[in-house]
C-alpha cells in the first residue's frame, strides 16, 4: 500500500468508493433510508474536488486501485475517511489517520458514524457529543470526537 496526495482525476474514483462504502459497510449500524440519504449517489464532483484540494487529502493505494481516501483540513477538522469495502480492517485507515494527524498539531476533531467510533475511540479520541444529522430529511446518528496532539 501506498500512500498519496489527491489528484483531481481522483474525484470520480473517490465518490464511486463513498457510495460503495457506505452502503456495504455502514449498513450494520444504519437503514436503508439512512444510507440512501447519506449516500445518494448524486455527488457534485466538482464541489468535492474543490474541496479536496482546499485540504490536505490523501489516497491509500494499492496495485494501482485506489483502496481509501481521508482528508483534514487546516482548522483540524477530519473531514472524510473512507476505506474500499474489500480492504477493511487491513490498517488503510489507520494509515491514512497517521498521516493526517501529523498535518496539524492540537485538536482534531471529527463527525464520526456509528460504524467508526469504535475505531476513532482506539486511536485516542473522545466523544464530545451524541448528534442527530439530517440528510436528505433523513436522521442520521453519529459522534463529534476530538483529540489532541502535538505533532
Amino acid at each position: 500500500m501506498i500512500i498519496r496526495k489527491y489528484r483531481e482525476a481522483d474525484c470520480k474514483e473517490l465518490a464511486d468508493l463513498f457510495f460503495n462504502t457506505v452502503h456495504c459497510v455502514n449498513g450494520k449500524d444504519y437503514t436503508e433510508e439512512q444510507l440512501n440519504a447519506w449516500a445518494t449517489g448524486k455527488i457534485n464532483t466538482d464541489e468535492w474536488n474543490k474541496s479536496f484540494l482546499e485540504h490536505y487529502t490523501l489516497i491509500a493505494e494499492e496495485n494501482g486501485i485506489i483502496i481509501g481516501f481521508g482528508d483534514i483540513d487546516c482548522t483540524g477538522y477530519l473531514d472524510r475517511l473512507y476505506v474500499h469495502k474489500d480492504y477493511q480492517r487491513k490498517g488503510v485507515a489507520s494509515a491514512l489517520c497517521d498521516h493526517l494527524e501529523k498535518y496539524v498539531s492540537g485538536r482534531i476533531f471529527t463527525h464520526a458514524s456509528v460504524t467508526a467510533k469504535p475505531f476513532f475511540e482506539k486511536r485516542g479520541y473522545k466523544i464530545i457529543k451524541e448528534q442527530e444529522v439530517k440528510r436528505q430529511g433523513v436522521t442520521l446518528k453519529n459522534y463529534v470526537m476530538e483529540k489532541y496532539t502535538d505533532s
